[in-house]
């Protein structure tokens, strides 16, 4: 069975060469052809040539980038060359700084058994960000359950087959945000508990601006319902406040006019035009295996 391993990367090539040689030290099932796909989105500098001995990973291939796009869109973009241009069962996407731990890998190869071709998802049970990350991150969860109905536990750390793939290609928000198309597509999921790790260099990326916009990125993949909730809400929290209207008691539906400007202006980025031509952002690609 071949897996694709797909890995976005920029600058962090340090951390990715960590990464590698922690999935060639795995010990995985000879039944499982291990491969891995490297996005790299216009690095500032360059991958330092390296002799490694990798009898574990068949080979390793890197799809580099003419200009930065950002990491929802360099996943979104690996996914469409695996799915046109490879041969694969599954794709796993994870980051590749240690965050995504690799030995859950094995996780998600051992469900794959059983799975019956049901996508896999890593649910987080366990962050290793600091106090008010983890509160920001939970209120994120809510917001999301609040008003797109969808409780979404997972990131790109996933196991996909082959049916979902080719799904995510062929959907406009994939281009956007990777667990809200992921979410809007597939009904039905297995999952392997899955805790964040600790980045191998450096501090984490995810700082509370880019939150922001991952989480409102996800919720504008399902505006339509977010609207309808939406105007719900202000319908009946504008009849609990009639009688005591101030600026002060109208601050909730000024902060929920502001998400809804936000979610309109990040669901403009679905765009099914640019993610079909996105092959024409590769510069070149680069066997190293």
């Amino acid at each position: 069975m071949k897996i694709k391993i797909l890995i976005p990367v920029y600058n962090d090539w340090k951390s990715v060469s960590k990464l590698i040689d922690e999935i060639n030290n795995l010990s995985i099932d000879q039944e499982f052809l291990i491969s891995i796909m490297i996005v790299n989105d216009a690095s500032s500098h360059d991958r330092q040539d390296e002799e490694k001995n990798l009898e574990n990973i068949q080979s390793i291939k890197i799809l580099n980038m003419k200009k930065n796009q950002g990491h929802a869109r360099c996943i979104a973009t690996g996914l469409k060359y695996i799915f046109e241009k490879e041969d694969f069962d599954y794709v796993i996407p994870m980051d590749g700084d240690g965050e995504d731990r690799p030995e859950e890998i094995k996780e998600f190869l051992n469900q794959i058994k059983n799975s019956n071709n049901k996508p896999i998802v890593g649910e987080r049970i366990k962050r290793s960000e600091n106090l008010i990350f983890k509160i920001c991150y939970q209120i994120h969860k809510l917001i999301t359950l609040t008003f797109t109905g969808k409780s979404i536990k997972f990131g790109n750390f996933t196991c996909l087959p082959k049916i979902t793939v080719e799904k995510m290609v062929n959907e406009k928000a994939t281009w956007n945000s990777f667990s809200g198309s992921l979410s809007k597509i597939e009904k039905d999921f297995l999952s392997i508990p899955s805790a964040r790790g600790i980045r191998y260099f450096g501090p984490s990326k995810m700082s509370f601006s880019n939150l922001l916009k991952h989480s409102l990125s996800i919720i504008s993949v399902f505006r339509s319902a977010v609207l309808i909730r939406s105007a719900l809400f202000i319908v009946f929290y504008i009849l609990f406040i009639k009688n005591n209207a101030s600026l002060i008691t109208a601050t909730p539906l000024i902060l929920l006019l502001v998400m809804i400007y936000s979610i309109s202006n990040l669901a403009l980025r679905e765009n099914m035009e640019e993610f079909d031509n996105s092959f024409k952002n590769i510069e070149d690609t680069t066997k190293i295996k």
